[in-house]
């Protein structure tokens, strides 16, 4: 009895294979992305997005127009710059081209009428200046709109006075007497003593300081500054004292 071939390995149901189903793999990518999509709305990230969202698409910028007073006020403020670096331009130019000079102070005279002490700390005394005021600019008004004189001894001031106001013209001199006169002024002892002694051996020494408050008229045009002058003076005892030597300097 001829042998029966063995059977095939093809027929054997243990090595059957299946193949995947596309339809499953299809329906669990939908669900994953369904998961996805639900677990991004319920994210506290993806309220807050879509709130500033909706917030910029409502908010649109405002139109203000510009109230008329503000550009009125802007327009002055424009001028007024313009004028102001106009005359300072016009001022600088003037200025240097003239070149103007101090205004002087000088003493060509003094007189010491009387000095005497009540006790050895207290003066009194009786002083006469005559000062010059002189412009030396030719195209160049001054006015001298204030000023002090203060008469000093050993730095110590004994008596003061105060000016009036006046204008100069070009090239003009104004001479004017200051009168001094010292009341029980309080010395130091020591100052008391050099004075007495400088009275007895005829030689006064004072200083004179002045300071003004002086403007330089140039057409329409006007600058103000102040002026400082110191002048040593020497003088002859009293009474009838008269001034011996002097030496004056006007700084701005």
């Amino acid at each position: 009895m001829p042998d029966l071939p063995p059977p095939s390995a093809s027929a054997s149901p243990s090595t059957k294979q299946t193949k995947p189903n596309s339809t499953d793999h299809i329906t669990i990518s939908n669900v994953q992305s369904r998961n996805q999509r639900y677990g991004d709305l319920e994210s506290p990230n993806f309220l807050t997005t879509q709130y500033s969202r909706l917030s910029t698409t409502l908010r649109q910028p405002r139109v203000r127009r510009t109230n008329p007073a503000v550009w009125f006020a802007a327009v002055l403020c424009f001028i007024f710059s313009v004028v102001l670096i106009f005359f300072g331009i016009a001022t600088l130019i003037i200025f240097l081209t003239i070149k103007p000079r101090n205004p002087t102070f000088d003493i060509p005279n003094a007189s010491l009428n009387v000095v005497y002490f009540d006790s050895p700390e207290y003066l009194n005394g009786d002083f006469v200046l005559l000062v010059n005021f002189s412009n030396p600019n030719r195209k160049i008004h001054v006015k001298f709109q204030s000023g002090n004189i203060q008469l000093f001894f050993s730095d110590r001031v004994i008596s003061s006075q105060a000016i009036q106001p006046f204008t100069q013209r070009g090239r003009e001199t104004r001479l004017q007497s200051i009168h001094f006169i010292s009341s029980l002024v309080f010395l130091p002892q020591d100052l008391g003593i050099k004075l007495q002694r400088q009275v007895q051996s005829n030689k006064v020494n004072c200083i004179v300081r002045a300071t003004f408050r002086v403007s330089a008229i140039v057409g329409f045009i006007h600058m103000s500054f102040w002026i400082h002058s110191t002048c040593q003076i020497e003088m002859t005892g009293p009474p009838g004292g008269v001034e011996v030597t002097r030496t004056c300097i006007t700084k701005r």
